[in-house]
């Protein structure tokens, strides 16, 4: 069951930009066993997710709940809102503020006041990974196992050129959520998804392509329930990934953690791509023993990591100690 305690307030918080904010919401849920009776997971979200993981209406239900791969019956699950996420009245005014890394601190604060000191794992897919992988960066022992899913350590050019046609539409278009929605599905799946999907298919009723309809419908539901200022906002995270931005280089960085690194890739991923995340583990491994690459076989692309449950089950099964569905 889902327990969503009052926010934690983040007092006086300058961010890298060096905008100060005097005090910062930051909700949480706590699902599983009770703080401190049990080993601790930080899930991070997504997007346009939220700290709502597991449960009836939780995003990674599939994943995290009573004798699942992430079992709620052995486990304590964290999650943090970002702040300005749209989970409560937060709103960020000002996108630019902030960076992955300051929502990084901002968790590092929660832990602090939650008294959490050491955590078993992080785990988070895409923008959240990447925000694991900041944390790491910041506190390099305050975790046994870092699993960041189809993510990584930085924004490419890609990406950021991808954000910066969403800040674009965002800012200019008139129907700014829809259009920017619209968008980025072509880059959260894949060519072959879509043709595997829609076969070019003509939707009677309307008299457009099935391809156009289904696109259009997710534009208008994240536009019912999705504010501009939180797409903002997350736009603006997924830009800024990147551990070594004034700071130590990659090696440096990282050499200084004992956890182990799961990196899981998706081999049709179009947004963090599967090469730039094997690029990833070969450095890691010029220095670092435990580290680990495996990739989600999908035609989906970004967004199998939503989807293909059942082999990130057979991935992450090892390291929860979790019995693997059956195929």
């Amino acid at each position: 069951m889902e327990n969503r305690p009052n926010p934690i307030i983040i007092q006086d918080f300058i961010t890298e930009s060096g905008a100060s904010y005097h005090s910062i919401p930051l909700s949480f849920t706590l699902s599983g066993q009770p703080l401190f009776s049990a080993p601790v997971i930080l899930v991070n979200h997504a997007l346009t997710g939220n700290a709502v993981v597991t449960g009836e209406n939780g995003w990674w239900n599939d994943l995290i709940g009573e004798g699942k791969t992430i079992d709620t019956g052995v486990y304590t699950i964290l999650a943090f809102d970002i702040p300005g996420n749209g989970s409560n009245d937060y709103i960020v005014e000002n996108p630019h503020d902030f960076t992955a890394r300051d929502i990084a601190r901002i968790f590092i604060e929660g832990l602090n006041v939650l008294k959490i000191q050491q955590l078993f794992a992080i785990i988070g897919g895409s923008v959240g990974g990447g925000i694991a992988w900041e944390i790491l960066a910041l506190e390099p022992n305050i975790t046994e196992h870092l699993i960041p899913i189809a993510s990584d350590w930085k924004s490419t050019d890609w990406l950021i050129a991808n954000c910066f046609l969403q800040e674009q539409i965002l800012n200019n278009s008139s129907r700014p959520i829809e259009d920017a929605r619209i968008h980025a599905m072509l880059c959260y799946r894949s060519p072959e998804s879509f043709k595997e999907k829609f076969k070019r298919t003509i939707n009677q009723d309307l008299l457009i392509f099935n391809i156009e309809s289904w696109l259009a419908h997710h534009g208008k539901k994240l536009q019912q329930r999705y504010q501009l200022s939180s797409y903002k906002l997350m736009n603006q995270l997924l830009k800024t990934i990147d551990i070594t931005r004034n700071s130590e280089n990659f090696e440096n960085l990282l050499s200084k953690s004992k956890a182990s690194i799961h990196i899981i890739g998706i081999n049709s991923d179009l947004f963090f791509t599967a090469k730039e995340n094997k690029e990833t583990f070969v450095e890691l491994k010029k220095f670092k023993d435990n580290v680990f690459y495996s990739e989600i076989d999908s035609i989906h692309g970004h967004d199998a990591f939503l989807i293909e449950y059942k082999q990130l089950d057979y991935l992450l099964a090892d390291i929860f100690k979790a019995e693997t569905i059956k195929k």
